[in-house]
Formats: structure tokens, sequence, C-alpha cells
């Protein structure tokens, strides 16, 4: 079993949408986790009722530290973004690491749309990385930790 653990500063949003669609998708063998440096305590409603119209199970999902992970992860993704000069934590340990950043939706302002659609665009970014993803062979999700942090990298840069 690979265990990735997508790690952000807040534990509320992105991570939390990473954590439930990436084990909503994930072929047997693959799991996922997620934490924050400074979990909020609490997921964003937001994330939870975008979530639940996806068809995403959202049970048992709650915001928590890295200090209280069970276990080391094999891959750690950090998603955090370059909104408001965020820092994304840095998870120490001998894990394959990779950052695919996303602009925090928590923070958006304005219109009840454009807050909507700000989670929507971080939704559906790291969907298509998480499906990128999956779509590697089996080579190079099983193979060498190199290819596969290459490719780790080369998703992260992806859109929609």
């Amino acid at each position: 079993m690979k265990t990735v653990l997508f790690l952000c500063t807040g534990n509320s949003c992105r991570s939390i949408l990473a954590e439930a669609t990436f084990n909503h998708l994930a072929p047997s063998g693959w799991h996922a986790i997620s934490a924050g440096s400074k979990p909020t305590g609490e997921v964003h409603p937001r994330s939870l009722a975008l979530l639940a119209r996806e068809g995403i199970a959202s049970a048992g999902y709650h915001s928590k530290s890295w200090d209280s992970l069970a276990l080391t992860p094999d891959i750690v993704i950090t998603v955090c973004g370059s909104a408001a000069g965020e820092t994304c934590p840095a998870y120490l340990g001998p894990v394959l690491r990779a950052h695919w950043g996303v602009d925090d939706p928590a923070h958006a302002s304005g219109s009840e749309a454009r807050i909507e659609a700000s989670f929507m665009q971080a939704y559906a970014t790291l969907r298509a990385r998480i499906e990128a993803l999956f779509a590697l062979p089996a080579a190079t999700l099983d193979g060498p930790a190199d290819a596969l942090k290459r490719e780790l990298d080369r998703i992260g840069t992806l859109s929609q």
C-alpha cells in the first residue's frame, strides 16, 4: 500500500479536497491522508459542500496536525499556493516529496459566485492532477523513485 500525504498549513480546504478526491479515485493499493502544520481544527464548510455535490464521501475527514499522523507516508505532496505570500510547511522525513501549488479558496473574497468559483478551481486543478497521477504507467508508479518524482513534479505544473 502506498500512502500519500497531502500537506498544507491549515488542513481545511485544499488538502482535504485532495485527500477525499484521491481516495475516491484511488486504485487498490493507494491511500491518501491529509494534515496541516497549523491546522484550523475544522474543515471548511464549502469544501464539504463541494465534495457532496461531486458525489465524493467526506465522512470522517477532519482538520488535523501532521504531529498526529499514525504512519509515515511514502509520498508527501504540498498543496499550498502563492496567494497572500503563503509558505508551505516542509515535511521532515525519508519520503518522496512534490509540490502541487493551489491557491487557497478559503481566502477568496467578493461575490458568492466568485468565492464558489475559487473552490471549484482548486478542486478541478487537484482532481486533474490526481487523475494524471493515476494515468501513469504501472512501471512509473511502482518503479524507481526518481522517475516517479519527475512525474509528480510535472503533474504539479498541470492546471485543469
